[in-house]
């Protein structure tokens, strides 16, 4: 029988896990210079957590990982968690903190995907800012999550900007039914913008919305004021949405951000309330997130807003440049001892491996010419037999001191 791994899930192999561990050392370098505190939330979580409040639309819960958590006679039905914003809402409502809560994370996220060649495993790194409600808020994820993309050496980077409450004051002065309102922004939030088109509006004048709010796209924020201009009269309810959007796209504006506007990139997750922005590479999408001021309440927690992101970290490890990589010092070197002199051996190498070098014990069957130093202990002089496998030097000494300098080690 052959052994295979599921599929839809991968082993990260050793150049893998170097481009993992650059991009979460420098997300989590970057998130404690911007204030943000570590957490991380349970693999498991309960299936009521993301369906209670309506927090997925039903296409994400359709491919949640959900079986029976068994306890005696009875058990809870649990998922692998499909997304992590709602656990860190959970957590927050189980920890409550005043003030300000600026919290990172880098966790693996389960969904089912049924040809399994795509991932069903995912890894992402995000942000929440828990209690800011301002434009301000919204801006500095935005140039966190830029400032994470610049340092891994990423270009051409772009944010697209969509908003949430547009959308939603929009169906609203369609007095759309309960149950078609909800079904309509699920389609939306799904990437299905063109539904919209495909609806008769009650009011005439929303129609000559619809159509300049369809054709929302690039940088066009005069196209937005001029929607303002035509909705302050008679459409007062898309007001509200309207400005929060022009007021933060302003504020980019300002701070010189390579941004376009796309109502159609809300596709995700419903309890978004507000601005929604997405994050890409060479076209490529690599993040994404945004403002959900119900969510908590929602769950039963206070009334609090939040918004964060999250960036993907399996996208951003295909991008990242094989020089961008960084290693604390590429010397590989082995050391070879007999069992006269293990205990220093031991301690030969531990000093080595302090001093910044990659350091092996010797073992049957290793080929020398993989290192650039091997290391020979004696007991007796010459103490140290030092073969440069690379270049064939060969030299023998008997001071430490001296063989730290000949490899470089302060």
């Amino acid at each position: 029988m052959k052994v295979e791994r599921c599929k839809g899930f991968k082993d990260f192999v050793p150049e893998d896990m170097k481009r993992f561990r650059l991009i979460e050392n420098i997300f989590r370098d970057i998130c404690f210079h911007w204030g943000y505190h570590e957490i991380r939330t349970p693999t498991l979580e309960y299936l009521y957590l993301f369906t209670s409040a309506g927090t997925l639309t039903p296409g994400k819960l359709r491919r949640v990982y959900s079986f029976l958590d068994w306890d005696g006679w009875s058990g809870e039905r649990v998922v692998l968690k499909p997304e992590a914003t709602i656990p860190v809402a959970r957590y927050y409502i189980d920890n409550p903190q005043k003030g300000f809560s600026r919290l990172f994370y880098v966790t693996n996220v389960f969904m089912f995907e049924e040809t399994g060649r795509e991932p069903r495993e995912r890894w992402q790194c995000g942000a929440e800012l828990i209690g800011g409600n301002s434009v301000i808020t919204d801006s500095e994820l935005v140039m966190l999550a830029l400032n994470v993309l610049k340092k891994l050496g990423l270009n051409n980077l772009e944010v697209t900007l969509s908003h949430a409450g547009l959308i939603r004051a929009f169906l609203d002065e369609m007095e759309l039914d309960p149950q078609e309102h909800g079904r309509i922004f699920d389609r939306i939030l799904d990437g299905e913008l063109e539904t919209l088109a495909n609806i008769k509006p009650v009011k005439p004048e929303l129609i000559q919305v619809l159509g300049l709010l369809l054709k929302l796209k690039g940088k066009s924020p005069g196209l937005l004021k001029n929607i303002r201009v035509i909705s302050a009269r008679t459409l007062p309810g898309l007001i509200p949405a309207l400005d929060n959007f022009i007021t933060i796209i302003d504020l980019l504006e300002k701070t010189e951000c390579n941004y376009k506007i796309d109502l159609s990139y809300g596709k995700g997750f419903e309890y978004y309330t507000g601005v929604i922005f997405h994050f890409s590479v060479d076209k490529e999408i690599v993040g994404g997130g945004g403002r959900y001021d119900q969510l908590i309440p929602q769950m039963g927690g206070s009334d609090i807003p939040a918004a964060g992101f999250a960036l993907y970290m399996d996208r951003l490890s295909k991008l990242i440049k094989a020089e961008n990589i960084d290693t604390i010092n590429t010397n590989r070197v082995l050391v070879d001892f007999a069992p006269k002199v293990v205990k220093e051996g031991f301690k030969i190498a531990t000093l080595l491996r302090e001093s910044g070098l990659i350091v092996e014990l010797a073992s049957k069957g290793q080929q020398e010419t993989e290192y650039d130093w091997v290391i020979e202990l004696k007991s007796k002089s010459p103490t140290f037999v030092i073969n440069n496998p690379k270049d064939g030097r060969k030299l023998e000494l008997d001071s430490f001191t001296e063989v730290m300098r000949l490899l470089g080690c302060n």
